[in-house]
């Protein structure tokens, strides 16, 4: 790898962490209003509520986005992903949330839930589960078909050579088509993590929507905090 590889991969690590403060900020502005729309939902017009869902799911699709043309440069970097905590790293499932888990958060958040609403759930949950294993499994075949360490030791491995070292030929090949295979993974867990979020809109009605996803921000910015050694959101899962 050359020096002027090294240099790009830097300048795009610390493009994706500019963008990803920003998302941040914003993500905390959604949380602001998903609370604020909880309290009067009562008052909020339908509509309102399908636009404020449709923008929270545009928000989460634009990291996705993102984080997708990051691992086609650097696909290491997304199970490595320098800009979250240690704490948050380690809780990751092929480079994101499991959404098997976001279902639980759901299931747990909306208790109002009718009975056509809980059996359709309860199928969401089990085709899920059936999707990560497959996922799971097309990863563990990536890894032994290609002789390889597991995917984070590759990561922490090429983070400590600060991808300023020369590899030698057959090991970038190889690391080459490794990454072919591993996107294709990544992609096929960030489709499914995006199409779950979809069903379970068009399995609530928005009041329900906006409780479900209220609580998995407050969730996810409370594990983050947390993990940072700060206090957690108040009502989040890490409460």
């Amino acid at each position: 790898m050359t020096p002027g590889t090294s240099a790009s991969n830097q300048r795009n690590a610390g493009s994706f962490d500019a963008f990803f403060e920003g998302w941040l900020v914003r993500q905390e502005h959604y949380l602001d209003e998903l609370q604020s729309v909880q309290q009067r939902s009562h008052e909020s017009q339908e509509d309102d509520l399908k636009d404020l869902i449709t923008r929270v799911l545009s928000h989460y699709q634009q990291y996705l986005e993102e984080k997708s043309r990051e691992a086609q440069r650097n696909i290491f970097l997304v199970f490595s992903q320098t800009w979250l905590s240690s704490f948050e790293r380690a809780s990751l499932w092929i480079g994101g949330f499991k959404p098997g888990f976001a279902l639980k958060v759901v299931s747990n958040s909306v208790q109002d839930l009718s009975p056509e609403q809980s059996e359709r759930i309860k199928r969401l949950v089990e085709e899920t589960r059936v999707e990560e294993r497959v996922l799971n499994e097309e990863l563990a075949r990536v890894q032994e078909s290609m002789a390889a360490p597991p995917l984070i030791e590759l990561a922490r491995k090429r983070a400590r050579r600060r991808m300023s070292v020369e590899m030698a030929g057959e090991e970038e090949a190889a690391l080459d088509t490794l990454k072919k295979a591993v996107e294709e993974v990544v992609d096929g867990a960030d489709l499914l993590r995006m199409t779950t979020a979809m069903k379970v809109v068009e399995i609530l009605n928005p009041v329900q929507s906006v409780r479900g996803f209220l609580t998995i921000l407050q969730g996810f910015i409370g594990f983050r905090k947390v993990s940072a050694g700060a206090k957690p959101v108040a009502g989040g899962l890490m409460t």
